[in-house]
């Protein structure tokens, strides 16, 4: 079954095989089966081309799913950093953006430690 572009795996539970596309995780899965009305047991490779069709097609109506999502995402942030808000520079320099300290942690966000030290340990420079 391909949806958006992406194959789903054919030995995964319908339930879990939807997680594998970008922008649905396993609750809006849930929420998918239950609307379409498919046994959510079924595995890929047992769905009926009609109960495909009704997956995909709610799927296609109802969701902003991989691409679409990405660049919704995309054009969000370089909202933030255009019109120049705190969130924005947050996301500009590199630090955590919920308000998280920044002292001691962050090291994800931050990237690898760089040691700014006084001087006192390296030996004279040539003259």
């Amino acid at each position: 079954m391909r949806i958006a572009g992406k194959d789903l795996p054919k030995d995964k539970r319908l339930e879990i095989a939807l997680t594998f596309i970008y922008g649905i995780g396993p609750s809006l899965a849930r929420e998918i089966i239950q609307s379409v009305q498919v046994d959510p047991g079924k595995k890929i490779k047992e769905l009926t081309p009609d109960e495909e069709k009704k997956i995909r097609h709610y799927i296609e109506k109802n969701l902003k799913i991989e691409a679409d999502l990405k660049l919704e995402i995309e054009r969000n942030l370089r909202r933030l950093k255009d019109i120049r808000c705190y969130r924005g520079m947050r996301h500009l320099r590199g630090l955590p953006v919920r308000g998280q300290k920044t002292r001691k942690n962050a090291r994800t966000r931050k990237g690898k430690k760089i040691t700014v030290g006084s001087g006192r340990n390296k030996p004279p420079a040539p003259k």
